[in-house]
């Protein structure tokens, strides 16, 4: 029984691929051909390479195989361009989904995430259940997640054996490029962060998640998703977890919303002139403001998903930034 995952190369995508090689799943991977291939440079697994924007070859990589995880997907919170955000996020998934439905597979995964669910609060975790309310943040990641997790649903209502997974704010090892949630661990390390929005995230571990997927291929309910997420933290809270763990003091000074908001419309100015991504952009402040709490019971009672302590998570995760270069000494 042969597997494809996309997305195979980025963060939770490697993670997944050995996941799957340690249940001794049969893996192929589609790459691009200029991916950055280090995360899965150690592992035994078919390449075939493509792109999710092109149908034909995502066809051709999935001869053979019978089930798929999609992780592939593009996760900033700027481009030069936010066309980019709805060919990858959205109609590169109408294609992975669209062949594999031709092709008959046997079960697919589609790695959602849980801006695609919504936020409703300190007090009222979200659930699988509340309805998406985050279109008004102007932020094109969540935008087009939202709108590709309603494509899927499609996809599941034409015969596709979908199951829907909703990972929350990912740490970990091997984060490589790094995305938005590892650079905010490094640069608090690094002490380039003066000050933060208070808010709340929930965490969880990388690994937790690639577990979850496999989890969710075997015990999912088609048709349905599951937020793998941990622990619901305030943003001062986490961050003092960071230098905890880090011996670095975190930032402590608490920027006003407004303020905050006139700051982020400059650095985004400045950024459509230099097209380098801005350090805060409108949307951020809007998100990272909110209080992003979730309800896991879902996917640990219906999956028996697993929950690593977020402080063993924020060690592994900070002893790997420091092995492979991303702090600087001190």
């Amino acid at each position: 029984m042969k597997t494809l995952v996309t997305g195979a190369t980025g963060f939770l995508g490697s993670s997944l691929v050995r996941e799957l090689i340690r249940d001794n799943q049969e893996v192929r991977v589609l790459l691009r051909k200029n991916s950055d291939t280090r995360n899965i440079a150690d592992v035994d697994v078919e390449r075939v390479y493509g792109d999710i924007r092109d149908k034909e070859s995502v066809k051709a990589a999935l001869i053979g195989c019978e089930n798929l995880y999609h992780t592939a997907a593009l996760y900033s919170f700027w481009m030069p361009s936010s066309r980019v955000f709805y060919d990858i996020n959205v109609e590169g998934t109408k294609n992975v989904l669209g062949a594999a439905l031709q092709q008959g597979m046997k079960k697919v995964v589609y790695t959602s995430s849980i801006v695609a669910v919504g936020y409703y609060g300190a007090n009222t975790p979200a659930n699988e259940d509340v309805k998406f309310n985050l279109w008004g943040l102007g932020d094109h990641y969540t935008r087009s997640k939202h709108l590709a997790e309603l494509e899927a649903m499609k996809f599941y209502q034409q015969g596709l054996p979908l199951v829907i997974v909703n990972p929350a704010v990912v740490i970990g090892v091997r984060d490589i490029k790094p995305t938005p949630s590892g650079k905010m661990i490094i640069d608090i390390i690094n002490k380039k962060m003066p000050g933060y929005i208070e808010g709340g995230i929930n965490i969880v571990d990388v690994e937790d998640v690639a577990h979850g997927h496999i989890l969710a291929a075997e015990k999912g309910k088609l048709g349905e998703r599951y937020i793998l997420g941990n622990e619901n933290m305030s943003v001062s809270q986490y961050f003092e977890l960071i230098g905890e763990i880090s011996g670095v003091a975190p930032p402590t000074m608490k920027m006003p919303y407004s303020a905050a908001i006139i700051l982020s419309h400059g650095y985004q100015f400045l950024s459509h002139i230099t097209r380098k991504p801005p350090v805060l952009t409108p949307a951020l402040v809007r998100s990272g403001s909110s209080y992003a709490f979730f309800d896991c019971s879902k996917a640990v009672n219906e999956l028996g998903f697993k929950q690593t302590p977020i402080k063993t998570t924020m060690e592994k995760a900070v002893n790997w930034f420091r092995d492979n270069g991303y702090v600087k000494a001190s």
